[in-house]
């Protein structure tokens, strides 16, 4: 039986550690979805065993992908390219997760019958026309016309033509889908993206898809076009940077504290967090890094933290800790000064309106912000210490936002009851696991 909330009221005692984190939500979802559109039977090695990533495993099942899970590997017989087994009356439930519904769409613009992609509440509330129109300008029919919102449903077509598309938002999710469709699209398609993580264009040359990159200071130029076909392949997928933030923070927070993350996903597209704690004071180093299927991995060392400052943080450090972003204000509650974020809208387009959520919380804890539509002041307090009873309920099951407040009561104190603890499954199943049994967090 799931537990109705977590009960906390102790900080945690002092720790020196090393940990393993789960496996990294992006490169796991991408690894199936290619993997299916490879030739033979691929092999991926701690692949995240998430909410999320079992919405992308049930998708590719129901359009005929074998797959199996034995031990800390998982089996996916890919059949080719568009080797999908289309049927009447498909219905595809990306459940929580946007990675999933939105890179699921240009796998299926060749099904001849119309497939229905749903979500759960909170994906059903975002905004999946930045991901429809370009591929309604590829050829694909979405119904209803103009609805922004799941449920959708896509018939594809025999009649696709390249494009070229500017991703403007600085959205991985965006610029994959297009870069997936080019898998059944005659020609070249152009896309001109926003910085933004680069695991899809990584992946793209480990498996010989062509490609080409122009990197330029804010925006790239990639051009992709179809490959004849993708041979299977073996990853191994690194620990998950966005999940070891909230373990890199609740040591910076916690007194006479070090902390060794092992085999950590180090892509410089994902590296914000650890750029903006420095900035701010933070003791964080990167060891032991090397070259994994393309993507730079190693460990991270973090220390506790005593003197913060506050920071003007750069908007080019934004795209790159877009998840991050929630605690890393926490950081920015205890700095001495005033730290301000700003050019964050998209912060509200995720699982929740996080922008909004973190500066409610802040306030609740007693921290005085300022916030406008697209950014955030952050009044620290280096003297922050938490006395009262705190509750976190109407949060839209935002797993990232329950980690916050967990590892806020760890770190300052109080006692806390966070409800729904149950929605860090959807990204972070051994979240509590290793607090408790790793770190000796009492969490009831």
């Amino acid at each position: 039986m799931s537990a109705k909330y977590l009960l906390i009221k102790e900080k945690i005692k002092k720790f020196k550690k090393k940990i393993k984190i789960d496996g990294d939500k992006s490169i796991s979802i991408r690894s199936l979805l290619l993997a299916s559109q490879a030739v033979g039977v691929s092999k991926a090695k701690n692949l995240l065993k998430s909410e999320d990533v079992f919405s992308a495993i049930n998708c590719l099942r129901t359009l005929g992908i074998k797959i199996i899970l034995k031990n800390n590997t998982c089996f996916i017989e890919g059949r080719g390219i568009n080797g999908f087994r289309f049927r009447k009356n498909i219905t595809l439930d990306a459940g929580n997760s946007g990675t999933v519904g939105r890179l699921i769409l240009p796998l299926i613009i060749k099904s001849p019958y119309k497939i229905k992609i749903k979500g759960d509440k909170s994906l059903s509330r975002r905004d999946f026309s930045r991901v429809t129109q370009p591929l309604n300008n590829i050829g694909i029919n979405f119904f209803p016309t103009k609805k922004k919102n799941l449920p959708l449903y896509l018939k594809g077509s025999n009649f696709l033509r390249p494009i070229k598309y500017i991703e403007r938002l600085g959205s991985a999710q965006c610029k994959t889908c297009i870069m997936l469709a080019c898998l059944n699209t005659p020609g070249e398609i152009e896309i001109f993206a926003k910085k933004s993580r680069n695991h899809t264009e990584l992946m793209y040359k480990s498996l010989n898809i062509p490609i080409s990159i122009k990197v330029g200071k804010k925006f790239d130029l990639i051009k992709v076009s179809s490959p004849k076909k993708i041979n299977s392949f073996k990853i191994n997928i690194p620990g998950d940077i966005s999940s070891s933030a909230f373990f890199i923070v609740l040591t910076i927070l916690t007194n006479d504290s070090y902390l060794i993350l092992s085999h950590i996903n180090l892509n410089s597209s994902r590296l914000g967090i650890i750029k903006i704690l420095n900035k701010m004071g933070a003791n964080i180093k990167l060891k032991n890094i090397k070259n994994y299927n393309g993507e730079r991995c190693g460990d991270i060392h973090v220390k506790s933290t005593k003197n913060l400052k506050s920071i003007n943080c750069p908007t080019s450090l934004n795209s790159s800790a877009i998840d991050e972003f929630l605690i890393i204000f926490l950081v920015a509650a205890k700095a001495n000064g005033v730290s301000f974020f700003k050019n964050l809208s998209e912060l509200n387009q995720k699982e929740s309106p996080r922008l909004k959520l973190g500066s409610k919380i802040l306030n609740m804890m007693g921290v005085k912000t300022k916030l406008t539509k697209n950014s955030i002041k952050i009044y620290g307090n280096p003297n922050l210490s938490l006395k009262k009873k705190y509750e976190l309920k109407n949060y839209y099951k935002d797993h990232r936002v329950m980690a916050l407040c967990t590892i806020a009561a760890l770190t300052l104190g109080g006692e806390w009851k966070v409800y729904n603890p149950d929605s860090i499954k959807t990204s972070f199943p051994s979240f509590l696991k290793i607090l408790k049994k790793n770190l000796g967090a009492k969490i009831h």
